[in-house]
Formats: structure tokens, sequence, C-alpha cells
């Protein structure tokens, strides 16, 4: 993840749960300069703006927060609230009647940020499991992570490792594949997938990948160690 934006989101909301919201607007207005998918940052800067009076900013935040997120209902009530305090009744009444509704189909919501946390929480016990030798408790936490975060490469590579520990190498295959297709630069899973046809006696079809990745990297180690594999004669 990109620290630059992860960081100002972490210090803006600390800064607002503190109730320093004159800090925290400074880091979440450069959140959703670069982030404009994450409502809880725009429910955030609509709860500071009508802090400081500033109403109609605190109504087009709250209302980008339920753009992104329809189920949102505390950014809709506090939409609901500003236009009543406004005097602008019909629209406070209106949009406290779509949050009332909406709260009893809403289905759960995460913000990406929030799901990429999790994603790393899932993937860094699918280490510990693997780590263990528990190759199957490793799988299932890397795919609780990429229920999460399916686009992440290097989620769907762990997996893999862990299917070719099982012996599943049909479903490692799989995996590297999938991570290949997610991120074509992301040469760990096409080394993955290199040692996995290597393991399957495949050797032609392991130095395949792994010269695609030193065409890519010359200098890359773990590729060119491989490929030392291939050099030494089998006795």
């Amino acid at each position: 993840m990109e620290k630059g934006w992860q960081h100002n989101y972490d210090l803006g909301k600390k800064a607002f749960e503190e109730k320093k919201y004159d800090i925290a607007l400074q880091y979440l207005e450069k959140v959703a300069s670069e982030k404009t998918n994450y409502a809880d940052v725009y429910n955030m800067l609509g709860l500071i703006y009508y802090n400081a009076s500033r109403f109609e900013d605190a109504i087009s935040s709250f209302r980008r927060a339920i753009e992104i997120n329809p189920n949102y209902t505390e950014a809709a009530l506090n939409l609901s609230v500003v236009y009543n305090e406004l005097g602008h009744f019909d629209k406070s009444a209106q949009i406290y009647a779509k949050a009332k509704e909406a709260s009893k189909e809403a289905q759960s919501y995460l913000d990406p940020f929030v799901k990429g946390k999790l994603a790393n929480m899932h993937a860094s016990l699918g280490e510990i499991y693997k780590d263990l030798g528990f190759y199957a408790e490793a799988a299932d936490e890397y795919r609780k992570a990429l229920l999460l975060r399916p686009e992440f490469a290097d989620l769907k590579t762990c997996l893999g490792v862990a299917y070719r520990d099982m012996r599943d190498f049909n479903k490692a295959i799989a995996e590297f594949e999938g991570a290949i297709k997610i991120n074509p630069e992301y040469l760990p899973a096409r080394i993955q997938l290199g040692l996995t046809y290597y393991t399957m006696g495949q050797h032609e079809k392991a130095k395949t990948e792994w010269l695609k990745v030193l065409r890519k990297t010359p200098d890359d180690r773990m590729a060119r160690m491989y490929m030392n594999l291939l050099l030494t004669p089998s006795k």
C-alpha cells in the first residue's frame, strides 16, 4: 500500500477521535485528494466542516460518503441534521426516511483501506500456519484474505505456495497463473510457478517461466538460483 496516504489516514483518524479537528482536517483532506472512494473519510470531513459551520462543505462531504456507500446510515443522519439546521426540512425528512429504510436492508460495508488491513492480518496468520507446517490452515487464511482483496497478486501467490506444499499442484498453478494475470509484473508469482513445474518434474516448463523472469530482471537472484537446479546433473 502507498505509505503516504495511509500515514495521513491514520494520523487524521487519530486526531479526529481526539477531537483535534484542525489537525484532522489537514490529514483527511490530503487523503480525500488521493483516495476518492473512502466513505468514512468523507463522513469525518463532513463532521469537521459542520463543527466549523462550513455547512455547504459538510453537505457535500456527507453526500459523497452516501454515494460511495448508500447504506451508510450515520452519514445519512448527519446530512439530515445539517439540512434541518439550515431550515431545509423537506430535504431533512427525505434523507432521514431513506436512512431508516436503508438501515433495514443494509449490508455490511468495509472501506478498501479497512479491507486491506484485514486481508493483511489473515495473510500474516496464514504465514504463521505455513511456517508451522499447517498448510491447510494457511490456505484457509489466504482464501479469507483474498475474499477481502481479490486483486492482491501477492496473496494469490501465497495461496499457491500453500497448495503446492499440500501437493495440490493443479490448484497451485491456477493461483500462480491468476496472480500473473492480475499483475504480469509481479515476478515472484512466475518464479513460484516455475518452481511448481520443477517439483512436478516438468523441467522445460520451469525453465520457460524462470527465463521470462530473467529477461525482465537479469540479476534476479531467485530465478538464477533455480535455473542452476536445471544445470545440476540428476543422480
